[in-house]
């Protein structure tokens, strides 16, 4: 299997960074491609991408983005000030899935954490997403935490 590259998303990834969420969503989420030239979506794009905190990451092979993820870096006071590295919106194309690609991206998300001084890497996942639960326990993470939401 060949490597992934991966680089900080540009706007012009909009579109597959969407389709791709899209495709991974569970709960009555349905993809609408005619909604990703909305505005908002370009705002948050620029947030994330002003921010050194915050990375968009795309994962390229033979040069199409096929995989995405969000990193976030948060310091805190707990534990001596330890960073905590936040990977969020995991997504690698449906017809990818258990090729290998997207352990190759998480273990670079992991190491990027490392990178950045961070003494945690978490993440979270829909509980409906039950192959993506066995999925992360076999690259070591645990469910240590239950996770809560509120929608506003």
């Amino acid at each position: 299997m060949a490597d992934l590259s991966f680089r900080d998303a540009v706007a012009a990834d909009i579109p597959i960074v969407l389709a791709l969420s899209d495709a991974g969503a569970v709960g009555g989420l349905s993809p609408d491609p005619s909604t990703y030239s909305d505005p908002r979506y370009l705002a948050a794009f620029a947030a994330i991408a002003d921010s050194p905190h915050h990375r968009l990451i795309a994962a390229e092979h033979l040069g199409e983005v096929i995989g995405t993820l969000q990193l976030s870096f948060i310091p805190g006071l707990p534990r001596f000030g330890m960073m905590r590295g936040v990977i969020e919106n995991v997504h690698i194309r449906s017809d990818l899935r258990g090729s290998g690609f997207g352990s190759q991206m998480l273990v670079w998300a992991i190491q990027q954490c490392r990178d950045a001084g961070c003494g945690v890497a978490q993440l979270t996942s829909n509980k409906q997403r039950h192959d993506a639960h066995r999925f992360y326990s076999k690259l070591g993470f645990e469910q240590s935490h239950e996770g809560f939401k509120l929608w506003l």
